[in-house]
Protein backbone atom coordinates (compact mmCIF):
# COMPACT_ATOMS: atom_id res chain seq x y z
CA UNK A 1 0.00 0.00 0.00
CA UNK A 2 1.01 3.50 -0.96
CA UNK A 3 0.07 6.06 1.75
CA UNK A 4 -0.90 9.99 1.25
CA UNK A 5 -1.46 9.65 -2.24
CA UNK A 6 -3.47 12.54 -3.75
CA UNK A 7 -6.17 10.82 -5.68
CA UNK A 8 -6.08 14.00 -7.71
CA UNK A 9 -3.88 11.40 -10.02
CA UNK A 10 -6.54 8.82 -9.88
CA UNK A 11 -9.83 10.87 -11.18
CA UNK A 12 -10.31 12.87 -14.78
CA UNK A 13 -11.18 16.05 -13.01
CA UNK A 14 -7.83 16.18 -11.48
CA UNK A 15 -9.54 16.61 -7.98
CA UNK A 16 -9.17 14.96 -4.45
CA UNK A 17 -7.48 15.21 -1.20
CA UNK A 18 -5.04 12.20 0.21
CA UNK A 19 -5.62 8.76 0.83
CA UNK A 20 -3.90 5.31 1.47
CA UNK A 21 -3.91 3.17 -1.83
CA UNK A 22 -3.76 -0.74 -2.65
CA UNK A 23 -3.08 -1.57 -6.34
CA UNK A 24 -4.77 -4.30 -7.59
CA UNK A 25 -3.59 -5.99 -10.36
CA UNK A 26 -4.76 -9.19 -10.70
CA UNK A 27 -8.50 -10.31 -10.15
CA UNK A 28 -7.39 -13.01 -7.35
CA UNK A 29 -5.80 -9.65 -5.77
CA UNK A 30 -9.02 -7.56 -6.08
CA UNK A 31 -11.17 -10.01 -4.40
CA UNK A 32 -8.41 -10.94 -1.52
CA UNK A 33 -7.79 -6.92 -0.79
CA UNK A 34 -11.50 -6.48 -0.49
CA UNK A 35 -12.23 -9.36 1.54
CA UNK A 36 -9.52 -8.37 4.15
CA UNK A 37 -10.19 -4.75 4.25
CA UNK A 38 -13.77 -5.08 5.25
CA UNK A 39 -13.18 -8.29 7.43
CA UNK A 40 -10.96 -5.52 9.72
CA UNK A 41 -14.17 -3.26 9.02
CA UNK A 42 -11.26 -0.58 7.26
CA UNK A 43 -13.80 1.92 4.67
CA UNK A 44 -13.32 0.96 0.62
CA UNK A 45 -12.91 3.16 -1.96
CA UNK A 46 -12.61 1.27 -5.30
CA UNK A 47 -11.53 3.35 -8.10
CA UNK A 48 -10.30 2.31 -11.82
CA UNK A 49 -10.14 4.91 -14.60
CA UNK A 50 -11.48 7.67 -12.24
CA UNK A 51 -13.96 8.87 -14.84
CA UNK A 52 -17.03 9.89 -12.79
CA UNK A 53 -15.96 10.49 -9.61
CA UNK A 54 -15.74 13.95 -7.17
CA UNK A 55 -13.96 12.85 -4.55
CA UNK A 56 -13.42 16.13 -1.61
CA UNK A 57 -10.36 18.33 -0.89
CA UNK A 58 -10.04 16.05 2.66
CA UNK A 59 -9.37 13.15 0.58
CA UNK A 60 -10.80 9.62 1.77
CA UNK A 61 -10.31 8.15 5.36
CA UNK A 62 -9.85 4.63 4.59
CA UNK A 63 -8.08 2.60 1.59
CA UNK A 64 -8.75 3.26 -1.87
CA UNK A 65 -8.73 -0.32 -4.00
CA UNK A 66 -7.00 0.73 -7.32
CA UNK A 67 -8.45 -1.80 -10.12
CA UNK A 68 -5.46 -2.23 -12.63
CA UNK A 69 -6.80 -5.81 -13.98
CA UNK A 70 -6.77 -5.56 -17.76
CA UNK A 71 -7.73 -8.33 -19.55
CA UNK A 72 -9.37 -8.70 -22.28
CA UNK A 73 -10.28 -11.41 -24.25
CA UNK A 74 -13.05 -11.83 -27.54
CA UNK A 75 -14.53 -15.32 -27.73
CA UNK A 76 -17.16 -17.29 -29.41
CA UNK A 77 -20.38 -18.04 -27.27
CA UNK A 78 -19.80 -20.67 -24.28
CA UNK A 79 -23.34 -22.61 -24.87
CA UNK A 80 -22.96 -23.02 -28.99
CA UNK A 81 -19.87 -22.96 -29.66
CA UNK A 82 -20.18 -20.74 -32.56
CA UNK A 83 -18.19 -18.18 -33.86
CA UNK A 84 -21.60 -16.12 -35.11
CA UNK A 85 -22.83 -15.75 -31.36
CA UNK A 86 -19.46 -13.94 -29.98
CA UNK A 87 -18.67 -11.77 -26.97
CA UNK A 88 -15.97 -9.43 -25.83
CA UNK A 89 -15.27 -10.15 -21.75
CA UNK A 90 -12.79 -7.70 -19.92
CA UNK A 91 -11.94 -7.52 -16.23
CA UNK A 92 -12.90 -4.55 -14.56
CA UNK A 93 -10.09 -2.45 -14.70
CA UNK A 94 -9.83 -2.74 -18.20
CA UNK A 95 -9.63 0.25 -20.20
CA UNK A 96 -13.31 0.80 -21.54
CA UNK A 97 -11.99 2.86 -25.26
CA UNK A 98 -9.39 0.58 -25.55
CA UNK A 99 -12.02 -2.77 -25.58
CA UNK A 100 -14.26 -1.25 -27.66
CA UNK A 101 -11.15 -0.60 -30.07
CA UNK A 102 -9.71 -4.48 -29.83
CA UNK A 103 -13.42 -5.28 -30.63
CA UNK A 104 -13.58 -2.80 -33.92
CA UNK A 105 -9.90 -3.68 -34.87
CA UNK A 106 -10.87 -7.67 -34.79
CA UNK A 107 -14.19 -7.09 -37.22
CA UNK A 108 -16.57 -7.26 -34.94
CA UNK A 109 -19.50 -4.58 -34.28
CA UNK A 110 -21.82 -3.44 -31.51
CA UNK A 111 -19.66 -0.99 -28.80
CA UNK A 112 -18.67 1.54 -31.35
CA UNK A 113 -20.99 4.01 -30.80
CA UNK A 114 -19.17 3.91 -26.96
CA UNK A 115 -15.93 4.97 -28.37
CA UNK A 116 -14.00 7.34 -26.78
CA UNK A 117 -15.81 7.34 -23.50
CA UNK A 118 -13.19 7.48 -20.68
CA UNK A 119 -13.09 5.35 -17.84
CA UNK A 120 -13.32 1.23 -17.17
CA UNK A 121 -15.09 -1.72 -18.85
CA UNK A 122 -15.95 -2.22 -14.95
CA UNK A 123 -17.81 1.06 -14.50
CA UNK A 124 -19.77 0.66 -17.68
CA UNK A 125 -22.86 -1.39 -16.14
CA UNK A 126 -22.42 0.61 -12.70
CA UNK A 127 -23.67 3.90 -14.39
CA UNK A 128 -25.55 1.97 -17.35
CA UNK A 129 -23.37 4.31 -19.56
CA UNK A 130 -24.81 5.18 -23.27
CA UNK A 131 -24.12 7.20 -26.06
CA UNK A 132 -25.42 8.09 -29.49
CA UNK A 133 -28.19 6.36 -28.70
CA UNK A 134 -26.65 3.50 -27.35
CA UNK A 135 -26.29 2.02 -23.91
CA UNK A 136 -25.02 -0.60 -21.87
CA UNK A 137 -28.16 -2.09 -20.68
CA UNK A 138 -28.71 -3.36 -24.34
CA UNK A 139 -25.59 -4.92 -25.17
CA UNK A 140 -24.55 -6.57 -21.74
CA UNK A 141 -24.37 -9.80 -21.19
CA UNK A 142 -23.77 -10.63 -17.79
CA UNK A 143 -21.59 -9.39 -15.21
CA UNK A 144 -19.22 -11.11 -12.62
CA UNK A 145 -19.57 -10.04 -8.91
CA UNK A 146 -18.14 -10.24 -5.63
CA UNK A 147 -20.82 -10.07 -3.02
CA UNK A 148 -18.84 -8.31 -0.17
CA UNK A 149 -21.47 -9.49 2.43
CA UNK A 150 -21.32 -12.98 1.62
CA UNK A 151 -18.08 -13.55 -0.09
CA UNK A 152 -19.56 -15.42 -2.99
CA UNK A 153 -18.20 -14.87 -6.87
CA UNK A 154 -20.90 -15.51 -9.11
CA UNK A 155 -21.85 -13.95 -12.73
CA UNK A 156 -24.92 -11.91 -12.87
CA UNK A 157 -27.58 -11.75 -15.72
CA UNK A 158 -28.72 -7.78 -16.94
CA UNK A 159 -32.17 -8.67 -15.40
CA UNK A 160 -30.66 -8.57 -12.10
CA UNK A 161 -29.11 -5.66 -12.18
CA UNK A 162 -31.84 -2.78 -12.05
CA UNK A 163 -30.97 -0.84 -15.77
CA UNK A 164 -32.59 2.46 -15.83
CA UNK A 165 -31.15 5.81 -17.07
CA UNK A 166 -27.43 6.55 -16.15
CA UNK A 167 -27.89 3.96 -13.24
CA UNK A 168 -28.20 0.81 -11.96
CA UNK A 169 -28.31 -1.40 -8.40
CA UNK A 170 -24.83 -0.83 -8.19
CA UNK A 171 -24.68 2.45 -8.50
CA UNK A 172 -24.18 4.39 -5.13
CA UNK A 173 -24.12 0.71 -3.32
CA UNK A 174 -21.16 -0.75 -1.78
CA UNK A 175 -22.71 -4.23 -1.95
CA UNK A 176 -20.69 -5.97 -4.62
CA UNK A 177 -17.50 -5.34 -6.63
CA UNK A 178 -17.94 -5.68 -10.12
CA UNK A 179 -14.47 -8.26 -11.61
CA UNK A 180 -15.42 -8.47 -15.13
CA UNK A 181 -18.33 -7.42 -17.95
CA UNK A 182 -18.97 -9.74 -20.67
CA UNK A 183 -20.98 -8.07 -23.80
CA UNK A 184 -22.86 -9.43 -26.76
CA UNK A 185 -20.48 -8.26 -30.65
CA UNK A 186 -21.97 -8.42 -33.85
CA UNK A 187 -20.20 -11.05 -35.85
CA UNK A 188 -20.41 -9.20 -39.00
CA UNK A 189 -18.78 -6.43 -38.31
CA UNK A 190 -21.79 -3.75 -38.60
CA UNK A 191 -22.89 -1.40 -36.05
CA UNK A 192 -25.42 -1.05 -34.19
CA UNK A 193 -28.92 0.63 -35.85
CA UNK A 194 -27.47 4.05 -35.19
CA UNK A 195 -30.45 5.82 -33.04
CA UNK A 196 -28.76 9.04 -32.94
CA UNK A 197 -29.47 11.63 -35.45
CA UNK A 198 -26.62 14.05 -34.88
CA UNK A 199 -24.30 10.41 -35.40
CA UNK A 200 -26.25 9.24 -38.41
CA UNK A 201 -25.96 12.37 -40.55
CA UNK A 202 -22.18 12.59 -39.51
CA UNK A 203 -22.10 9.31 -41.61
CA UNK A 204 -24.53 10.05 -44.49
CA UNK A 205 -27.55 7.40 -43.06
CA UNK A 206 -30.96 7.18 -42.36
CA UNK A 207 -31.37 6.61 -38.65
CA UNK A 208 -32.42 2.88 -38.04
CA UNK A 209 -29.25 2.19 -40.49
CA UNK A 210 -26.07 0.35 -39.93
CA UNK A 211 -22.58 1.21 -41.11
CA UNK A 212 -19.48 -0.70 -40.69
CA UNK A 213 -18.13 -0.35 -37.01
CA UNK A 214 -14.63 1.27 -37.61
CA UNK A 215 -16.33 4.13 -39.75
CA UNK A 216 -19.14 4.83 -36.66
CA UNK A 217 -15.97 4.48 -34.10
CA UNK A 218 -13.77 7.07 -36.09
CA UNK A 219 -17.11 9.27 -36.17
CA UNK A 220 -18.16 8.88 -32.72
CA UNK A 221 -14.47 9.76 -32.33
CA UNK A 222 -14.72 13.09 -34.22
CA UNK A 223 -17.95 14.10 -32.58
CA UNK A 224 -17.10 13.60 -29.06
CA UNK A 225 -13.37 15.38 -29.79
CA UNK A 226 -15.07 18.33 -31.25
CA UNK A 227 -17.47 18.66 -27.74
CA UNK A 228 -14.07 18.48 -25.43
CA UNK A 229 -15.57 14.44 -24.23
CA UNK A 230 -12.45 13.11 -25.54
CA UNK A 231 -9.03 13.20 -22.96
CA UNK A 232 -6.04 14.91 -23.78
CA UNK A 233 -3.88 16.10 -21.27
CA UNK A 234 -3.19 19.41 -23.13
CA UNK A 235 -6.93 20.41 -23.39
CA UNK A 236 -8.36 21.68 -20.16
CA UNK A 237 -11.99 20.96 -21.37
CA UNK A 238 -11.25 17.08 -21.37
CA UNK A 239 -10.81 17.49 -17.57
CA UNK A 240 -13.61 16.72 -16.44
CA UNK A 241 -16.05 14.04 -15.55
CA UNK A 242 -17.78 14.40 -18.93
CA UNK A 243 -21.34 14.92 -18.65
CA UNK A 244 -21.91 16.41 -14.80
CA UNK A 245 -26.03 16.41 -15.61
CA UNK A 246 -28.13 14.10 -16.12
CA UNK A 247 -31.09 15.14 -19.29
CA UNK A 248 -33.93 15.46 -16.98
CA UNK A 249 -37.13 13.32 -17.74
CA UNK A 250 -40.06 14.81 -16.65
CA UNK A 251 -43.24 12.92 -15.89
CA UNK A 252 -46.23 13.28 -19.01
CA UNK A 253 -48.21 14.78 -16.32
CA UNK A 254 -46.22 17.68 -15.82
CA UNK A 255 -44.56 17.80 -19.58
CA UNK A 256 -47.04 20.56 -20.59
CA UNK A 257 -46.62 22.57 -17.52
CA UNK A 258 -42.75 22.63 -18.43
CA UNK A 259 -43.27 23.40 -21.72
CA UNK A 260 -45.16 26.52 -20.92
CA UNK A 261 -42.78 27.61 -18.35
CA UNK A 262 -39.76 27.22 -21.02
CA UNK A 263 -41.93 29.12 -23.04
CA UNK A 264 -42.20 32.10 -21.21
CA UNK A 265 -38.71 32.26 -21.11
CA UNK A 266 -37.07 31.38 -24.37
CA UNK A 267 -40.11 31.94 -26.40
CA UNK A 268 -42.79 30.16 -27.63
CA UNK A 269 -41.83 29.36 -31.33
CA UNK A 270 -37.96 28.44 -29.94
CA UNK A 271 -38.00 24.54 -30.43
CA UNK A 272 -36.49 22.67 -27.37
CA UNK A 273 -35.44 19.44 -27.79
CA UNK A 274 -36.49 16.71 -25.94
CA UNK A 275 -36.36 12.58 -26.42
CA UNK A 276 -38.79 10.00 -25.87
CA UNK A 277 -37.89 8.39 -22.50
CA UNK A 278 -39.67 5.57 -20.20
CA UNK A 279 -42.73 6.73 -18.49
CA UNK A 280 -42.34 10.75 -19.69
CA UNK A 281 -39.76 12.84 -21.83
CA UNK A 282 -36.19 13.70 -21.36
CA UNK A 283 -35.64 16.73 -22.04
CA UNK A 284 -31.66 18.26 -22.56
CA UNK A 285 -29.90 19.37 -19.69
CA UNK A 286 -26.78 20.86 -21.61
CA UNK A 287 -29.72 22.84 -23.88
CA UNK A 288 -31.31 24.18 -20.45
CA UNK A 289 -28.28 25.29 -19.08
CA UNK A 290 -27.17 27.58 -21.54
CA UNK A 291 -30.68 28.96 -21.87
CA UNK A 292 -30.38 29.72 -18.54
CA UNK A 293 -27.97 31.93 -19.21
CA UNK A 294 -24.96 29.61 -18.51
CA UNK A 295 -22.48 30.05 -21.75
CA UNK A 296 -20.00 27.81 -22.63
CA UNK A 297 -16.93 29.06 -20.41
CA UNK A 298 -18.96 30.58 -18.00
CA UNK A 299 -17.71 32.11 -15.93
CA UNK A 300 -15.10 33.32 -17.88
CA UNK A 301 -11.37 33.19 -17.52
CA UNK A 302 -9.56 33.25 -14.95
CA UNK A 303 -12.31 31.12 -13.17
CA UNK A 304 -10.42 27.67 -11.66
CA UNK A 305 -13.33 25.59 -12.39
CA UNK A 306 -15.75 26.54 -15.77
CA UNK A 307 -18.21 25.23 -17.91
CA UNK A 308 -16.47 23.35 -21.16
CA UNK A 309 -15.47 26.24 -23.82
CA UNK A 310 -17.01 23.51 -25.91
CA UNK A 311 -19.95 22.30 -24.03
CA UNK A 312 -22.31 23.08 -21.58
CA UNK A 313 -22.79 20.17 -19.69
CA UNK A 314 -19.30 19.79 -18.59
CA UNK A 315 -17.43 21.02 -15.73
CA UNK A 316 -14.03 21.49 -15.53
CA UNK A 317 -10.80 22.01 -13.79
CA UNK A 318 -8.75 24.66 -15.80
CA UNK A 319 -5.57 23.26 -13.70
CA UNK A 320 -5.81 24.60 -10.37
CA UNK A 321 -9.24 24.03 -9.36
CA UNK A 322 -10.61 22.24 -6.15
CA UNK A 323 -13.36 20.30 -5.54
CA UNK A 324 -15.44 22.96 -3.51
CA UNK A 325 -14.74 25.05 -6.64
CA UNK A 326 -16.05 22.23 -9.11
CA UNK A 327 -18.61 21.98 -6.28
CA UNK A 328 -19.44 25.66 -6.02
CA UNK A 329 -19.95 25.87 -9.89
CA UNK A 330 -22.46 22.94 -10.12
CA UNK A 331 -24.99 24.25 -7.41
CA UNK A 332 -24.88 27.75 -9.42
CA UNK A 333 -25.64 25.76 -12.49
CA UNK A 334 -28.18 23.39 -10.75
CA UNK A 335 -29.92 26.75 -8.91
CA UNK A 336 -29.64 29.12 -12.32
CA UNK A 337 -31.57 26.33 -14.04
CA UNK A 338 -34.22 25.51 -11.32
CA UNK A 339 -35.16 29.07 -10.74
CA UNK A 340 -35.44 29.98 -14.48
CA UNK A 341 -37.55 27.03 -15.67
CA UNK A 342 -38.38 24.57 -12.09
CA UNK A 343 -36.11 21.93 -13.61
CA UNK A 344 -33.50 20.42 -10.96
CA UNK A 345 -30.81 18.83 -12.50
CA UNK A 346 -29.45 15.84 -10.91
CA UNK A 347 -25.44 15.03 -10.89
CA UNK A 348 -24.17 12.35 -12.76
CA UNK A 349 -20.79 11.83 -10.80
CA UNK A 350 -20.43 9.86 -8.39
CA UNK A 351 -19.39 12.27 -5.03
CA UNK A 352 -17.13 11.47 -2.47
CA UNK A 353 -16.96 13.41 0.67
CA UNK A 354 -18.77 16.45 -1.10
CA UNK A 355 -22.17 17.01 -1.33
CA UNK A 356 -24.66 19.54 -3.97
Amino acid sequence: MRDAVPLAELTTLRVGGPATVAECASTDALVATVRELDAAGIPVLLIAGGSNLLIADDGFDGVVVRIATEGVEIVGDPDRGEVAECSVIAEAGANWDAVVAATVEAGYGGLECLSGIPGSAGATPVQNVGAYGVEVASLLRRVRLLDRATGEIRWVEPAELGFGYRTSILKHSAAAVVLAVEFALRADGSSAPLGYRELANALGAAEGESRPAALVREAVLRLRAGKGMVLDAADHDTWSAGSFFTNPVIPDADVAAVRAAIASHVGPDVAVPTFPAENGVKFSAGWLIERAGFAKGFPGEGSPARLSTKHTLALTNRGAATATDLVTLARRVRDGVAERFGIRLEPEPVTVGVSL
